[in-house]
């Protein structure tokens, strides 16, 4: 055997390095230890303290979440993960400080509400019933709320549907920018505003209280809307799309209408159904343009009406606790007309959307 071939064996082989990422790492039920350590430490000092309010013991277990957190993290780990779980523990402490206040709110609506929600209320008006009695129903206000909705959102819906194809896909210059401008001013316009605006037109032409003059009021306040969420989504459509559809000799009109707008539509649908969730619960359009009634109007071109929003701030205002139960449901009415309406949406977003294959 050769002098190169026996030193070449004779040199040992090098031992593998340890992995800089391997060493010690707390456990992965240990988040849920210091979530109820931290609430356990809370509670017991927000008692010693004499400190009633469950807010101020929520925000003391989520300040001693974060310490423990990065307090056992830092002697396990090293402080660099330490402070990678600090970042998620705030992450999941914001989300449980938004999430709370929906489900405390959702609870009471639930359990107020359904003390006098049947048939009998979905199926009665207020029609000869004193406010301050037990009795009565909401089917007046719901038949208002469904119109008006349903009338505003046939003018908006549209409108702001091509406000935005045409500042995605045709708007330049000074034209594009002045609409861009007036959307973005549209936006933060107070329900009151317009209201008002339509109430001058009323009085100028001498019209009465009608539930198309509080849809169109409440357009005004879901145009906006409608067009800033289409334009966002209609941008997160890819180019290539689009010049693939007009390479083919398709022309612009029919590539938006074929590719473009199947491709966003369940973008476009979550939009609209976000404006008809901000607009279903305006109250002072239809106090100023549909005045409220308490008897039954399906024609909502004609004489005054009610809604559900103005229909909760009336019973709310008699101040009985029959009045109080009913506006409650009432609450609770709009709670659900407003889900029902997002899952018919989305299902019919998911079914006309474009089929995608492997």
């Amino acid at each position: 055997m050769s002098q190169a071939t026996m030193t070449k064996d004779a040199v040992p082989t090098p031992a593998p390095r340890p992995s800089s990422l391997a060493g010690k790492s707390l456990p992965r039920w240990s988040p849920i230890g210091f979530a109820v350590l931290s609430l356990a430490l809370a509670v017991g000092l927000g008692t010693v303290a004499g400190w009633q309010s469950k807010v101020q013991w929520g925000m003391l277990a989520a300040l001693f979440f974060v310490v423990l957190t990065y307090t056992a993290s830092s002697a396990v780990e090293g402080r660099r993960q330490a402070k990678d779980r600090v970042a998620t523990s705030v992450v999941w402490v914001c989300f449980v400080a938004a999430v709370v206040p929906l489900a405390s709110l959702l609870w009471t609506t639930i359990s107020r509400g359904i003390k006098v929600l049947d048939g009998y209320f979905l199926t009665h008006s207020m029609a000869g019933v004193p406010g301050f009695e037990a009795g009565g129903g909401v089917y007046h206000a719901l038949i208002g709320t469904i119109e008006q909705v349903g009338l505003a959102t046939l003018v908006a819906a549209p409108v702001g549907l091509l406000t935005a194809v045409y500042l995605v896909e045709y708007g330049k210059g000074a034209l594009a920018k002045s609409v861009t401008f007036f959307v973005d001013v549209m936006t933060g316009i107070p329900s009151i505003v317009a209201g008002l605006f339509l109430l001058a037109i009323m009085l100028m032409f001498g019209l009465g209280p009608s539930g198309f003059l509080g849809a169109l009021a409440l357009a005004i306040l879901m145009v906006p809307v409608v067009v800033r969420s289409t334009e966002e989504m209609l941008k997160l459509v890819p180019n290539e799309l689009r010049e693939a559809s007009l390479a083919l000799g398709v022309p612009k009109w029919r590539t938006i209408l074929k590719v473009v707008l199947p491709t966003a539509i369940g973008g476009i649908t979550t939009g609209v159904m976000l404006a008809i969730a901000r607009i279903a619960g305006e109250t002072a359009p239809i106090m100023l343009l549909v005045f409220g009634t308490q008897l039954i109007n399906s024609n909502p071109f004609d004489g005054a009406q009610s809604s559900l929003p103005f229909y909760i701030w009336e019973q709310y205002r008699v101040g009985s606790e029959a009045s109080y139960d009913r506006a409650w449901a009432a609450a609770l009415v709009l709670i659900a007309f407003v889900m029902i309406l997002n899952l018919v949406a989305r299902g019919i977003a998911r079914w006309k959307a474009p089929k995608t294959g492997r």
